[in-house]
């Protein structure tokens, strides 16, 4: 089923699905064989810890009540951002079970940051460093449930021959647990693009023209496959889809690894256990990448970026100057 049917499909009133509780999710817990043949380890597939959390945490809101969508959604961060041809690996997935529909895309991950106290920086293919510090720019795993979206204006860009206006639509996130301040660090999902700007021109009927009348004009930058400020990035394409998906209906998004996965497997490392021995699971590759992951708890990471913030000297902000 492709999205376009996916997203006529959702339009259905989900109350209806409440009526057939054997149509959302397989009896108990077992995960139907339809799902299971997208489990494993190859490009376009779910790992089965991230499956089975992401699945887990579904029904548990969906039980409580808390949410009524009848799709989920999850993502594996500890795979690499490109394949060997430079194409976006596919690691976030939407799933949804009443419609046997599973879907693999692309999406950033945290890119930290490189400070003399310490170096949380991520490389452009995988992921070391995680935390839930504020202004970390790093990804925190664990769960997460689907709120409002907000659009804002990132200025002109050129598009058929015309300037015109470039809007981003953000998703946010509410967090628990590790992830409860996702509010507090702007962690949501949003397309992987922003607009570089270069210039301003004259735009005074415009309603984002400053005083003087300008507006600001830049270079739409993609980066599916690259890395984020700590949020889940999309492809132009998988956004509007995933948008509309839960859009005044939320669902549970689960984001692995958590804090404690990260922990073990550096644990694991360390000790030169093997990871399958101690029932732990890291993409290889990456694993092989970056040598052991770190997780940056909130308590000792933040201070140092406080620090940070409170010794920085800003200089006044240059304008834009006039576009030829």
């Amino acid at each position: 089923m492709g999205f376009q049917r996916l997203t006529l499909w959702i339009l259905v009133p989900v109350a209806l699905a409440t009526l057939l509780p054997g149509g959302l999710m397989a009896k108990g817990n077992e995960i139907p064989a339809w799902l299971q043949a997208h489990v494993g380890t190859r490009d376009g597939q779910i790992t089965q810890v991230v499956l089975d959390r992401a699945r887990a945490l579904y029904q548990d809101k969906l039980k409580s009540g808390g949410i009524r969508n009848p799709c989920y959604l999850a993502m594996d961060a500890t795979r690499p951002s490109t394949l060997k041809n430079g194409q976006a690996t596919k690691r976030f997935f939407v799933i949804c079970e009443g419609t046997k529909y599973f879907h693999a895309t692309s999406s950033g991950y945290g890119n930290g940051r490189k400070l003399k106290a310490a170096d949380f920086s991520n490389g452009r293919q995988c992921a070391k460093h995680f935390s839930n510090a504020e202004g970390s720019k790093l990804t925190t795993g664990g769960a997460y449930v689907t709120a409002e979206s907000r659009t804002s204006f990132k200025g002109y860009i050129k598009q058929s021959g015309e300037r015109v206006p470039f809007y981003r639509t953000f998703l946010l996130f509410d967090g628990e647990g590790h992830t409860s301040n996702a509010r507090e660090r702007a962690i949501g999902g949003h397309q992987a693009a922003f607009v570089k700007r270069q210039c301003r021109f004259q735009n005074p009927d415009s309603p984002h023209a400053d005083a003087e009348g300008y507006v600001p004009f830049g270079r739409l930058v993609d980066y599916t496959s690259g890395r984020s400020n700590g949020c889940t990035t999309w492809s132009e394409e998988d956004t509007q889809k995933i948008l509309d998906l839960v859009e005044g209906n939320p669902t549970t998004l689960y984001i692995y690894p958590h804090a404690s996965d990260i922990n073990a497997v550096a644990r694991a490392v360390k000790n030169k256990t093997p990871l399958a021995e101690a029932g732990l699971y890291w993409n290889a590759a990456c694993l092989d990448q970056i040598g052991s992951p770190k997780f940056w708890p909130k308590r000792k990471l933040q201070p140092i970026i406080n620090r940070w913030r409170a010794s920085i000297v800003y200089a006044p902000r240059k304008e834009l100057p006039v576009c030829k």
